[in-house]
């Protein structure tokens, strides 16, 4: 009897597919898989891969900064060696001792005002406790009118004319205000633990960013060797180049939007009578690469500081007004105008991504969310697994644009 195709149904997630598989022996089929991703077998990837992200972030977070100021600062080193014929090491060592100077100065400048800060920190938490107790006590007031005029009225008596200042005085009689008490033994102590801790890590992302900036363009060589086709080895040059281009641009446009945003902030603070308005001007500068929280922590710590000069609420509001002013304008006008549609994403997309990185890294994630998914947008756009993704994170383009 002739051999024949046998027919065998292979069952997925997803759909049935029968395919015919020839035998290679008596009673022997071939099974053809399927070669689409398994969607469980994904999941599981990047649940794993988040988890090692949120466990290993002290030695991942130095390692990602280093490697995203090597993509802004890749260009500067490439420029040194083809214009001046500058040995890339050279050019390397010299922006690492900046960018280290740079933060050493920066720190020895804001370090008195900062130390103020901190000595004051009784001060700006005492403001606050008494500001929550006075609105607890004429909400306790509020409460103790409104029983009053419910028993009256259930018990058919007008309400007497004493209720108001029975509750004013079981709020002041009653439970006794908790003390505030600023624990400054523990705070030195964790202090003294983050700090090195800091140094330590900022020590080995200097260390490594000037490994990644002397090597050149080894990355770029090894990038295009690791391609098995001409084609790959085209698109990955392409996505490296254009990530570089776009982080480069991207951070270099916010920094200088965000020094003028602080300078703005500092006067006003300066106008509005608050001692070292650098530090609000500085505070602002580095708040404003967390977008929507950066400006609302902002806001809040000039209100608790003005809160506890001034003594009145009112007045504590004209400084976070103009805080609020500089930073819509900021927000709504000036990055817009100077940042492009091209880099503009989605509000929502952002704001779950600084979420998002802020719950894996902490603050140091908030920071690093925005360059992420510039970098991410990019790839997208290269590859179409992730054009969805990519068009998700993207702003929404003019219907005269898309025709």
């Amino acid at each position: 009897m002739a051999s024949e195709l046998a027919e065998k149904r292979v069952v997925h997630t997803d759909r049935a597919v029968t395919s015919p598989a020839p035998q290679h022996e008596a009673g022997e089929a071939l099974v053809y898989a399927d070669p689409r991703p398994s969607w469980p077998v994904t999941g599981i990837f990047f649940i794993l891969f988040f988890g090692a992200l949120y466990l290993a972030a002290s030695f991942v977070l130095p390692v990602v900064i280093a490697l995203l100021f090597a993509l802004v600062l890749s260009p500067v080193v490439r420029f040194f060696r083809r214009r001046l014929k500058i040995w890339e090491p050279i050019t390397a060592g010299l922006l690492v001792i900046g960018a280290m100077l740079t933060l050493v100065f920066g720190f020895y400048m804001l370090s008195d005002p900062i130390t103020q800060i901190v000595n004051d920190a009784p001060r700006y938490v005492e403001a606050v406790d008494k500001e929550i107790r006075t609105v607890r006590d004429k909400i306790t007031r509020l409460e103790g009118a409104r029983h009053t005029a419910a028993q009256a009225v259930s018990e058919g008596e007008p309400p007497p004319g004493g209720g108001a200042e029975a509750a004013q005085g079981q709020g002041q009689n009653g439970e006794n205000p908790q003390e505030v008490v600023i624990g400054n033994a523990d705070l030195f102590s964790n202090a003294t633990t983050v700090v090195p801790q800091v140094i330590a890590s900022v020590g080995f992302a200097l260390v490594f960013l000037f490994f990644l900036l002397a090597s050149g363009d080894l990355f770029y060589q090894k990038l295009v060797r690791a391609m098995p086709t001409l084609s790959d080895k085209k698109r990955a040059l392409h996505i490296a180049h254009d990530i570089e281009r776009e982080l480069s641009r991207y951070l270099f446009t916010i920094t200088i939007i965000n020094m003028g945003l602080g300078v703005a902030i500092g006067t006003s603070m300066w106008l509005c009578g608050l001692p070292t308005p650098i530090i609000f001007g500085a505070l602002a500068t580095l708040l404003n690469y967390i977008p929507y929280l950066g400006a609302v922590v902002g806001m809040s710590i000039v209100g608790v500081i003005s809160l506890t000069l001034f003594g009145s609420l009112g007045d504590a509001l004209v400084p976070v007004a103009f805080y609020l002013a500089c930073t819509t304008m900021e927000g709504q006008f000036v990055t817009p105008a100077v940042v492009g549609r091209r880099l503009e994403m989605n509000a929502a997309a952002i704001f779950l991504a600084v979420a998002f990185w802020g719950w894996i890294w902490g603050v140091v994630g908030m920071f690093l969310a925005v360059p992420l998914m510039v970098a991410v947008k990019v790839f997208a756009t290269y590859t179409q697994p992730l054009g969805a993704f990519g068009d998700f994170i993207s702003v929404e383009k003019p219907r005269d644009e898309e025709d």
